[in-house]
């Protein structure tokens, strides 16, 4: 019976092992179980051995002495069972302690692999945000000297393009002086071409009046000829036939 109890708890306890994750967090309560079953166990054990030995050692019909030595030897064998029931349990516990210790150990081992993995990942990102940090402490650097560069492009930018400015309003003034000098100049002009083309109006009306005067005389003049031809032509006629 006690080697069928001890194998219910081995296999108990491997079931509850393989189905727990993190078993240093539960053997405390196993360990708890384990001694309830202990104790339960040794009670009966004890109520079997009482049982057993009552059988064994009848006390009817028994004078004082042996009555004496069945009650010590009784005793005596109730404590050695008990000693060895307990001296079992002892060991059971010790064998389930040395696996629990066994277990922590392993768990232990596997939680440092996976310290010294984290560690080393931890030292892996440790070096890339540096090297990140480099690469910002470089883009930043980068950046303030490119905003000194703009700034002081910028304020030349500023400076030429005020210089064009001033320049170009001054053009602009020179300009409009330059359009109200022509626009005068133009009017002045205007004025001088419509006074001159009065003036050539009046010559053409002069030329056209001269040149209908002539034209007349030279008409008056024509007639006066061709009168003069035909009184003189019968007298020189006349002259010709008599000689």
């Amino acid at each position: 019976m006690i080697k069928d109890n001890a194998k219910k708890k081995g296999i108990g306890w491997f079931k509850s092992n393989s189905l727990n994750e993190n078993p240093l967090d539960q053997d405390n309560v196993k360990q708890e179980e384990v001694f309830d079953e202990e104790r339960s166990i040794n009670m009966k054990q004890n109520e079997q051995v009482n049982l057993q030995s009552s059988n064994v050692f009848s006390k009817d019909n028994q004078d004082k002495v042996v009555l004496d030595l069945i009650v010590s030897l009784e005793n005596m064998i109730k404590d050695r069972q008990l000693i060895l029931y307990k001296s079992k349990g002892l060991e059971e516990q010790l064998y389930i302690a040395n696996e629990t210790i066994s277990r922590i150990k392993q768990d232990l081992v596997k939680r440092d692999q996976l310290l010294q993995e984290k560690n080393k990942e931890i030292r892996g990102l440790e070096s890339s945000l540096t090297n990140k940090q480099m690469s910002y402490d470089q883009l930043l650097e980068d950046y303030k000297e490119y905003q000194n560069t703009s700034n002081m492009e910028y304020e030349m930018i500023s400076n030429q393009l005020n210089t064009e400015v001033n320049k170009y309003n001054k053009l602009n003034e020179e300009s409009m002086n330059t359009q109200y000098q022509n626009m005068l100049k133009i009017n002045e002009l205007e004025e001088k071409v419509r006074s001159l083309e009065t003036e050539n109006q009046q010559y053409a009306q002069q030329y056209q009046k001269i040149y209908d005067e002539k034209s007349e005389l030279m008409k008056t003049i024509n007639d006066f000829t061709q009168r003069m031809t035909f009184s003189f032509s019968p007298k020189s006629d006349n002259s010709s036939e008599t000689k």
